[in-house]
């Protein structure tokens, strides 16, 4: 099994990005990893780590996807960057099983809608991030990006695929779905909303507890957290602020602080980290694209080698576990009735 890996994509490429790939290697068997971008400037890189050189492979690529280009237009505009040849060869080597990059989120889901296959019956691809919960398990948010705008239909499919996606990667028996909204009660929400809740309710295969507000993303409470892109992004990007919001104002006052509050903090500070460590998104990889036939990891633009190499272990996992087949089939039947409605 092949993971290709765009080398070039990212704040920190390709040195973070090529270090993350031979870390993953050290950490992980059962796979090879595919570099794609510029060969001269990988190899001098490499040379700077140990690698199994059976393992890890590079195909060039001249050209750089940034986040100045239009992600619609780079199919065309640059066929040779190490995103666009990367997704390309995801489609038609049919050993390479997943693609990880770091770069623009708009180019990689223009790209990877455009080159592959979608699975069947799938009218929409999700970004589904896993999330950490307060009661130490994990959440799924879908969609957190990818569909701005959304269907009633749309927010089905996601709530068939993301429960397949809770089950065969997260491990939750009966994954339990919520609907994101403004308010807990049936009739709260936007209109889009309001049309969908009664059809998860009426969806056959799906254990819908309702509407959740954005506060409750986290609880625990909740396996999978269904909404449109535009909301999820918003919530997770929200999330994501309050968290390091959080650590500096108690560092901040710590150091404001007096002699008894750095014994305290002395005290905890394992404690701190490990918390530290839950929230960390470079020990949580990255997000999914689901809805394709192969597998395709979006981590953070900022990734360190460390959420690189958690990414490509990440993706091999979940190109290994038959997702696709799996949403395929729940989305056989359930599907044909939704979009008629």
């Amino acid at each position: 099994m092949k993971i290709l890996v765009d080398a070039f994509g990212g704040d920190n490429a390709p040195k973070e990005i090529i270090k993350g790939a031979v870390e993953a290697l050290k950490l992980k068997s059962g796979f090879e990893v595919v570099l794609f971008g510029d060969q001269e400037t990988i190899k001098a890189e490499l040379v700077n780590h140990e690698y199994d050189a059976s393992r890890l492979f590079i195909e060039h690529a001249s050209e750089i996807v940034t986040n100045d280009d239009n992600p619609t237009m780079i199919v065309r505009t640059k066929k040779n960057s190490s995103l666009v040849k990367g997704i390309v060869s995801l489609g038609i080597d049919p050993d390479a099983a997943a693609l990880v990059s770091a770069g623009s989120t708009g180019a990689v889901l223009a790209s990877a809608v455009l080159l592959l296959k979608r699975i069947k019956g799938v009218s929409r691809p999700a970004l589904v991030p896993v999330l950490p919960t307060q009661t130490g398990g994990s959440v799924a948010l879908i969609d957190c990006g990818a569909n701005a705008d959304c269907t009633k239909a749309h927010l089905v499919q996601f709530a068939y695929m993301g429960s397949a996606f809770a089950k065969t990667v997260l491990g939750s028996m009966d994954p339990s779905i919520g609907l994101l909204s403004n308010g807990v009660e049936n009739k709260k929400g936007n209109e889009l909303n309001r049309e969908t809740f009664p059809l998860l309710q009426e969806a056959q295969g799906l254990n819908f507890k309702g509407n959740l507000e954005a506060r409750d993303i986290l609880s625990g409470n909740y396996d999978v957290v269904v909404c449109d892109g535009f909301s999820g992004n918003i919530a997770l990007k929200a999330s994501e602020g309050v968290a390091v919001m959080l650590f500096d104002l108690i560092k901040q006052n710590i150091l404001a602080s007096g002699l008894r509050a750095k014994i305290g903090y002395l005290l905890l500070k394992p404690v701190f980290k490990k918390i530290a460590k839950t929230m960390d998104y470079n020990n949580n990889g990255g997000a999914l694209l689901l809805g394709l036939q192969k597998t395709i990891i979006k981590a953070h633009g900022s990734s360190t080698a460390k959420s690189i190499a958690v990414a490509i272990i990440q993706a091999y996992k979940v190109a290994s576990a038959e997702l696709n087949e799996k949403i395929e089939k729940l989305l056989a039947d359930p599907v044909d009735e939704v979009e008629h409605v």
